[in-house]
Parts: structure tokens; C-alpha cells; sequence
């Protein structure tokens, strides 16, 4: 039986720990676009990636996989030049990967509500509901975090329900606005510039954004949203800086 383009993706990243070398012939040998800075483009960089792999090879857990019409998006531990926390997020032509984005961080320790990066509900629900739930999560983005219209923020979270996975956050909205109070008496920044991807399937919606975090390292956020009745109830990211263009190994570009 042919493999759906997510059991595609996820025997690709299964691969890393098996050694299979099937799941190569999932991706197209003649177009495949690497976003991921840090590796050169089409299978080649792939290849000299996994030449460079540890004596025991690399790791990688999916806890979360989904689908969005020509796209598959995963949710990922990785033991990858040490463990991390990713997205990766794939895209198909005629039953091949043809392009790939990805945003890692290292594996940080609980968060003061003792929630870890990729903890929390993995149930796929709600699937009659995929285009309303991506609508949300960009109106969400365009008016809080574009857009700064905090008082909008209990119209897209349900202030009652919201789980925080953010290794720095706590739960609740007083969580999130504790942790803007940290950064404005820091002299920290998370500012959101453009928003590229919004992705979604059933009750999870992730989101690719661009912006500054920090001291104002160029960053790419990806967020990965859960959505009850129309609200967010849980959120996932991985916040990752964008490394300068000198050091870029394709011309692709990080969105």
C-alpha cells in the first residue's frame, strides 16, 4: 500500500535510528530545497549531514506528526549534535519531498510550571475545524504580535485553560505577562516582523514567524499551537536565531 505523505515523513526521520535507507527514495533526487541554513541544498547536503554523524548515528523521537494539504509538519526530539527540540516541516510534489524547513533549540529543563517542550496532548481532533483554527492562530499573530493589540489577547487564548510548554514561561496568562515584565525590565526584546507559514490540522495550528528576541538576534519563531472551541488552550514553540548570511551553507534563505 503506498504510504501517506506523514507515514512518509515520519519512516524518513525513523531512519535516523534505524538505518533504513529506504525512506531516501521519499524525497525527489533532482529538486530538493534546504532551508535549514546550516546544511547545503538538495540530497547532497542531506548526505554530507549524515556523514558527519556520530559512531552511533543520530536520534529522533516524533511525539507529533500532521498534515496540511502538500505539506507535513512534525514535532521532534532529536539526538542531533546533541539533543534538541525541533519542527521540521515538509513539503511534497507528486508524492516526493521537494523542500524542507526546520527550526531546532537544545533541550532546556522543565519550566516553572514543570511542563517540558513537547509534553502535553498529542491527539489529532477537531479536523472539520483545520481552516477556522488557522484563521484564528493568523488573526491571533497579525493583532497580538504584529500588531500589539494586547487587549485582544483573551479573545484568541482562553485565559482560564492555557498550558505553556516555553521552557521560560509558566502556565496562565499571568505567565506570559510575567515573562514580558522580565524582558521590558531587562532590556529584552520578543518582536514578531513577518509572519511566513501558518500550517494546521484538526485542533494544532503551527505558526513560522520572523523577529528579534533577546538583545535583538535576528530569530525565527516557530509555534505550535492547540485549540479548543476556538481559543488557544496550549502552546509549543522553538525560538532559534537566524545565523548571518555569511555562514550560510544554500542561498535559500531560513523561511
Amino acid at each position: 500500500m503506498e504510504l501517506t505523505q506523514k507515514e512518509k515523513v515520519v519512516a524518513l526521520l525513523n531512519s535516523f535510528n534505524t538505518g533504513d535507507q529506504t525512506p531516501i527514495s521519499y524525497i525527489n533526487p533532482e529538486k530538493y530545497i534546504q532551508h535549514n541554513l546550516s546544511v547545503g541544498d538538495g540530497l547532497a547536503g542531506f548526505g554530507e549531514v549524515m556523514h558527519h554523524a556520530p559512531p552511533g548515528g543520530f536520534k529522533a523521537k516524533v511525539v507529533r506528526a500532521f498534515e496540511d494539504g502538500d505539506f507535513v509538519f512534525t514535532h521532534t526530539e532529536y539526538d542531533f549534535f546533541g539533543p534538541k527540540i525541533g519542527f521540521d516541516v515538509f513539503r511534497f510534489e507528486n508524492g516526493l519531498i521537494v523542500e524542507h524547513w526546520d527550526n531546532l533549540l537544545e533541550i532546556q529543563p522543565a519550566n516553572p510550571s514543570g511542563r517540558t517542550q513537547t509534553d502535553g496532548t498529542t491527539d489529532i481532533t477537531d479536523k472539520d475545524k483545520t481552516e477556522a483554527n488557522k484563521a484564528t492562530i493568523k488573526g491571533f499573530i497579525e493583532d497580538v504580535l504584529l500588531n500589539h493589540q494586547n487587549d485582544k489577547l483573551t479573545t484568541y487564548i482562553n485565559p482560564t485553560k492555557y498550558i505553556q510548554h516555553n521552557p521560560a514561561v509558566a502556565d496562565g496568562l499571568d505567565g506570559f505577562g510575567a515573562a514580558m515584565k522580565y524582558f521590558a525590565e531587562n532590556g529584552l526584546v520578543m518582536e514578531y516582523t513577518k509572519m511566513h507559514k501558518v500550517l494546521g490540522e484538526g485542533n494544532f495550528v503551527l505558526s513560522m514567524s520572523e523577529g528579534k528576541f533577546g538583545k535583538g538576534e535576528h530569530t525565527a519563531f516557530y509555534d505550535l499551537f492547540r485549540l479548543e472551541n476556538g481559543q488557544i488552550v496550549e502552546h509549543w514553540d522553538v525560538i532559534a536565531p537566524i545565523s548571518a548570511e555569511s555562514e550560510w551553507k544554500n542561498t535559500n534563505g531560513k523561511f
